[in-house]
């Protein structure tokens, strides 16, 4: 992570998975609201979807670890190197995508063992959140005032979208939470893209003032610029799913919607009488 590349990718990771995760809670809502007209998905759809979503999660990690460990000069699975320890920095990275990974895994064990509890997931999400908060807040040691200053908001971010996914745990199928944890998610990719601009600009690119503290000041506006931007998101995203579900019962179920409906009026009456 020491580099811009280190910090994209991440964040790209990150931004990805929630805007997918964003998608699917208002297609399910949605979906749940129209159940009386037309009947979209199915448990074994929904399993495979989240047997390839276990496997992506997994693959993301196995590539984070990879490339903090070989690349540019890693660590190479070495902790302890001529009487000190090795690249630390690396390790906490990797350790946070380790427990990204597991939470892959408990998405492919769940998807593919019907006696395993589906809270689950949201169990390993929330842990794998809370481990990366620790690592990012024990992350900062001896660096300028705005390195830690960003490191600072991106620990911030974690730890609420841990909360909010632990809070998902104890509760079941409650869209808002969902969509909450969805925007931090979202929140912490862009994040990622901001440190790397700030500690790694590009080439051509002004370097920033690391000890000023207007930066720290914008820095600070910036964080909430880039909350507003995932709701918008939400929001737009909202609109067209809700669209997209409604225009397919159109053309797909115009059938079946009439004899649902019928039997709805028909159900009705008789309650009346």
């Amino acid at each position: 992570m020491g580099s811009f590349r280190g910090h994209a990718l991440p964040g790209t990771y990150f931004f990805l998975m929630s805007f997918w995760w964003i998608i699917k809670s208002i297609l399910k809502y949605v979906s749940k609201k129209q159940k009386r007209i037309c009947y979209l998905g199915t448990k074994a759809s929904t399993q495979r979807v989240e047997l390839v979503e276990g496997i992506i999660l997994i693959f993301m990690a196995l590539s984070g670890i990879g490339g903090e460990q070989f690349l540019n000069g890693g660590p190479s699975l070495i902790l302890y190197k001529e009487g000190q320890w090795n690249q630390l920095d690396g390790w906490h990275h990797c350790t946070m995508y380790f427990f990204f990974g597991l939470m892959g895994v408990s998405k492919v064990l769940c998807s593919t063992i019907n006696s395993l509890p589906g809270s689950l997931v949201k169990l390993m999400m929330s842990n794998a959140l809370f481990v990366e908060g620790f690592i990012f807040y024990n992350h900062t040691h001896g660096r300028e005032m705005l390195d830690i200053f960003v490191h600072q908001m991106l620990c911030l971010v974690v730890l609420l979208a841990g909360i909010v996914s632990f809070l998902e745990f104890l509760t079941k199928n409650n869209v808002l939470l969902e969509l909450l944890r969805s925007s931090l998610l979202m929140l912490q990719g862009t994040w990622f893209w901001q440190v790397a601009f700030v500690l790694y600009p590009p080439n051509g690119s002004p370097k920033w003032d690391l000890k000023d503290h207007n930066n720290r000041m914008f820095l600070s506006i910036c964080l909430c610029w880039h909350y507003a931007f995932t709701y918008m998101i939400i929001g737009v995203s909202c609109v067209f799913v809700t669209w997209l579900v409604k225009w397919r019962l159109r053309r797909l179920c115009p059938s079946e919607v009439g004899l649902l409906k019928n039997t709805e009026r028909e159900q009705e009456s008789e309650e009346e009488v």
